[in-house]
């Protein structure tokens, strides 16, 4: 243990757990983590934009401590265990000399640095990918069915984490194509299919909404240049920071021929390519590509210690590094450090002031599946996000929590009004509005099912009651929404229907009511895109209760 881990290693890992225990308590949640908090009150095998596992990890820390560091405690835990399993994996003689280049390498990579304490599903997805390699590292030296067990357990793991995992199994398969006639391999998979099955039946039984959403409603935009292609190589420099230039060096240099070596360029080169190709078609965030990081700090650690002239220009540029994202570890606590104003900033103070005046209202934000669950966490009291036509679906859509409040007082809250009846500002100065509502009536969870007519012109539309309840239909407004070819709502409008079993007035719940109608014209689009059934409520803009409909050409 002495020659794996220098006293040293301990000792610096020791410092970066307390220093990340410190930054997680005192730096207020960013809007993803908020969202993912709301997730974890209710746990579940899946949620509407990820696999459960960051769910799990908030609720896990929320039993050990409360607040933030409750939501960040267990990536705290998994950062470091991400340092153990990186070190592991090098085998080299000269590795303990080098102890403070290893830390200074991670920790100079910025988004593993960020998710050494923010909860992120990228958090796991990190600490699962290195834990795989380290398995797989250890199945080629010595191949037993108990690594095939740990194996399949662990490929699960990585897909509860984000779907973006199936990448790092799918690279690592492909650089060892034997592994198609091994049992022991395809045992693993069958373990991994074996414990993912719960959430393959979460899909299931949620009508794929997840795959819906991601592979068919997501909107995009056209292609441009500088956003997609080169957005994406930028990005690709700025998740190494300063090192960027050595790291991917290191990378072109490495001609080890062992397979777990050429696992990890595969790894790596895969990514890279294949986020690269999607690149020309939508935007690559940022961390979609995080996960080369683990087999890139393998690859430039060895590097770094084959070549000494590498390993002292990449010393200073990481002393450099580590002192720059510190100063903005401070400036995310304490925000004067920076004139800039950070998601993390001012978040309990908007909420304290909206708060103060409610006079016992709940409050509802209209699209914004971010403001709704920061304000609960820092309130302590139950929020919505009411999306409709202009927006997204997202967890507040298929969860239920409409029903929450119902027939309540509500305070609606929207960045898009010009008065109301109170207003609040955010940390960076934007006003936003609120209306009183009395006895609060949303059906966003009607479904809009839309065929085009077998024998002539027109459309059926069927509209299914999913709720315990009854809806009347003379409540109910039918909408278009018009989008351009990349699924942007450009315009709603009214839309006539026909019902075809005259005489009912009211949707019974659990049944369906059938009608007919006409395309009606778009007046900003000349041809548009895609269409969708949206239905309103009163006097509330409509839902997202039916698919986006291709139209041919623009064609009605």
């Amino acid at each position: 243990m002495a020659q794996k881990f220098p006293r040293l290693f301990f000792l610096l890992l020791a410092a970066l757990f307390v220093l990340n225990l410190l930054q997680a308590t005192f730096t207020e949640l960013i809007f993803d983590e908020a969202y993912y908090w709301y997730y974890a009150q209710n746990l579940d095998w899946g949620y509407f934009d990820h696999p459960p596992m960051v769910a799990l990890l908030i609720k896990i820390g929320s039993f050990f401590f409360e607040g933030e560091l409750g939501v960040r405690f267990m990536s705290c835990l998994l950062s470091i265990g991400t340092y153990v399993l990186l070190w592991s994996m090098i085998d080299h003689p000269k590795k303990k000399d080098y102890v403070v280049h290893f830390f200074l390498l991670l920790f100079s990579m910025t988004l593993m640095n960020a998710y050494g304490f923010f909860t992120l599903p990228d958090t796991p997805l990190l600490f699962f990918t290195a834990l795989f390699l380290l398995l797989y590292k250890r199945y080629l030296e010595h191949p037993t069915y108990w690594i095939s067990l740990a194996l399949g357990v662990v490929m699960a793991a990585l897909m509860y984490s984000k779907y973006h995992a199936v990448l790092v199994i799918i690279f690592v398969f492909l650089s060892n194509l034997k592994l198609v006639y091994d049992r022991k391999a395809w045992l693993a998979v069958i373990i991994a299919l074996l414990c993912y099955m719960p959430h393959f039946m979460w899909l299931y039984e949620n009508d794929f909404v997840s795959i819906k959403y991601h592979l068919f409603e997501r909107p995009n935009q056209a292609y441009s240049f500088e956003k997609f292609t080169l957005g994406y190589i930028l990005n690709l420099v700025a998740i190494f920071g300063l090192l960027f230039h050595w790291v991917y060096l290191s990378l072109l240099k490495d001609r080890r021929q062992d397979k777990f070596s050429k696992a990890l360029r595969v790894l790596t080169y895969g990514v890279i390519i294949f986020f690269f190709i999607s690149s020309f078609n939508r935007r690559v965030q940022t961390q979609w590509v995080i996960i080369i990081s683990i087999p890139m700090a393998i690859i430039a650690f060895r590097y770094l210690l084959e070549n000494a002239q590498s390993r002292k220009w990449m010393f200073r540029l990481g002393v450099i590094s580590a002192v720059l994202l510190l100063y903005a570890r401070a400036w995310l606590v304490h925000q004067p450090l920076l004139p800039l104003i950070y998601e993390a900033h001012g978040n309990k103070a908007w909420v304290t002031d909206l708060d103060s005046k409610l006079g016992g209202a709940t409050v509802v934000f209209e699209n914004s599946y971010r403001r709704a669950p920061m304000y609960e966490f820092y309130a302590g009291k139950p929020s919505f996000s009411l999306n409709n036509a202009f927006y997204r679906k997202n967890q507040y859509s298929i969860d239920g929590s409409e029903e929450r409040i119902r027939g309540k007082r509500i305070l609606m809250v929207s960045q898009y009004r010009k008065a109301g009846d109170i207003s609040y500002f955010n940390p960076k100065g934007t006003q936003f509005f609120g209306v009183f509502m009395d006895d609060f009536q949303s059906f966003r969870n009607l479904n809009a099912l839309v065929d085009k007519k077998v024998e002539g012109k027109g459309w059926d539309l069927k509209i299914y009651n999913p709720y315990p309840i009854d809806v009347p239909l003379d409540s109910l407004s039918f909408w278009i929404a018009y989008t351009d070819d990349y699924k942007k709502v450009r315009e709603r409008v009214p839309l006539k229907v026909q019902q075809l079993e005259a005489g009912n007035t009211i949707l019974k719940s659990k049944d369906t009511v059938n009608f007919e109608f006409q395309l009606p014209k778009s007046y900003k689009l000349e041809a548009p895109g895609y269409f969708r059934v949206g239905l309103g409520y009163g006097d509330l803009i409509p839902g997202l209760n039916g698919m986006p409909i291709k139209l041919e050409d623009g064609t009605y």
